[in-house]
């Protein structure tokens, strides 16, 4: 009977280790408890060396040596599969080539308000050279504060900034500011941005296109958090993202909420979201986790992106000091296919 029970236990925990080593393959990437834990591979990893720990002390009672060694080797398989995943996406902190004339570098960090102050801001900016920045949760006034730091310095941006609600009364959680550099021309947020007839369901994200219709469509994102009363905004938020990159020239930066692992169905012919491909997977930083950042990188979420369309090739990438906020800021170098 307990032989039974044994097997029974084994394999049932063999089915949840598959669950959360790989959701996407049973369809459930995208549904709560998953969707949580999928996107704290390193924590996940963790919790299966801990087991694989555990069963190693249980070898030593020979009524359960075999159940033991069972859950050792799921554990075992579980975690070294969490553990390459994490490796091909990228473990590192990340570097910067050399900037061309034709690169594009972009900037997005949830600042949480006014957690990371102006300053901060316009500092990372002219340090790593960001020609677009994407800031959920900062309200315009502080971008336009950023603007003039930057002009004084020589590097002008132009501010653009969408909001829900009235931000009088409200946090800047409804707000999102963009700063895009005259060099890659004149844009402007499309209607249906400010007046919410498409955007994303709680938290405001921006389209902003070219004005004279060259240089990438950029899309601010700021997706709405997967917490269980908000599973169905959430699911329709990353959808929503994903029709924001079709064929042609767009960069999408910004908080998703979500990991690469919840895009899993969103992509189309080689994206992770719709066309675009993100950008800190393909550079070797994009299993460090963008928030929270008062956990260590490899424990935390990576769900801070900027994703770009296939006529861009990233080329680097850097998971910045949270400096107050509880996000990370991230910023790579896009640099033209070809």
């Amino acid at each position: 009977m307990f032989r039974l029970l044994g097997i029974l236990i084994t394999v049932l925990y063999a089915i949840a280790a598959a669950v959360m080593v790989w959701p996407q393959f049973f369809r459930l990437e995208q549904t709560f408890p998953f969707a949580q834990l999928v996107a704290v591979r390193g924590a996940v990893l963790g919790g299966f060396l801990v087991i694989a720990v555990l069963s190693l002390l249980l070898l030593l009672a020979r009524p359960i040596r075999g159940f033991a060694a069972s859950l050792l080797i799921v554990s075992l398989l579980a975690a070294a599969a969490t553990g390459a995943i994490g490796t091909m996406r990228g473990y590192g902190s990340g570097e910067m080539p050399d900037k061309t004339d034709a690169s594009v570098r972009v900037l997005t960090w949830n600042t949480a308000g006014e957690a990371v102050s102006a300053e901060s801001i316009a500092e990372t900016i002219l340090d790593q050279q960001v020609d677009v920045v994407t800031l959920p949760e900062t309200a315009e006034s502080v971008g336009e504060r950023i603007a003039v730091m930057l002009r004084e310095q020589g590097h002008p941006m132009w501010v653009h900034h969408v909001q829900f609600g009235d931000v009088d009364y409200g946090p800047q959680a409804w707000e999102t500011t963009i700063l895009i550099s005259p060099e890659l021309g004149d844009y402007s947020v499309i209607a249906s941005s400010e007046d919410g007839s498409s955007n994303t369901s709680s938290v405001p994200s921006a389209v902003i296109m070219p004005v004279n219709g060259a240089g990438p469509t950029i899309v601010a994102v700021h997706a709405v958090a997967p917490r269980v009363d908000a599973m169905s905004r959430w699911q329709s938020d990353l959808a929503w993202i994903a029709d924001q990159c079709p064929p042609g020239d767009f960069i999408i930066a910004g908080d998703f909420n979500a990991t690469v692992d919840h895009l899993a169905r969103l992509g189309v012919d080689g994206g992770d979201i719709g066309y675009c491909r993100d950008a800190a997977v393909r550079t070797g930083t994009g299993a460090m986790a963008t928030w929270p950042a008062d956990y260590p990188e490899f424990l935390g979420a990576p769900i801070d992106h900027v994703m770009a369309s296939q006529n861009w090739d990233p080329t680097g990438s850097l998971v910045l000091d949270a400096q107050g906020s509880d996000h990370r800021a991230l910023v790579v170098q896009l640099d033209p296919a070809g």
